[in-house]
């Protein structure tokens, strides 16, 4: 079954840091750019930070410089460590491909970032 299925997330205090993770199947992430992505409460879904196949990465303003995006191509594993975590971090968070057109969105993981 072609998946995504993302874990890490929690309750953090502001100033706090997280890393959170997504299992992917190989048949999407062998070869794919990835994406994080994230939906604030009463918000839309956006992209925030995404890394192709050799490691090359880009982020949103709102992220850059306190989020690194990094995958384990041979555990098929992408990963979000996010530091100096503020409450506006609050949000959902997913994993998928970018664009997000080859797999169903997981449920993705809540983080809440208190103040």
């Amino acid at each position: 079954q072609v998946r995504v299925m993302e874990s890490g997330g929690g309750l953090v205090q502001a100033g706090g840091s997280l890393r959170l993770s997504c299992e992917a199947s190989r048949t999407i992430f062998s070869g794919s750019t990835m994406g994080w992505y994230r939906q604030p409460p009463g918000e839309q879904r956006e992209l925030i930070a995404r890394i192709i196949w050799r490691g090359d990465t880009s982020y949103a303003e709102s992220v850059k410089g306190r989020f690194t995006i990094s995958r384990d191509n041979a555990k098929n594993i992408l990963y979000l460590d996010m530091t100096s975590l503020k409450p506006e971090d609050t949000a959902v968070y997913y994993c998928n491909t970018n664009p997000p057109n080859r797999v169903a969105w997981g449920k993705g993981t809540l983080v809440t970032v208190s103040s």
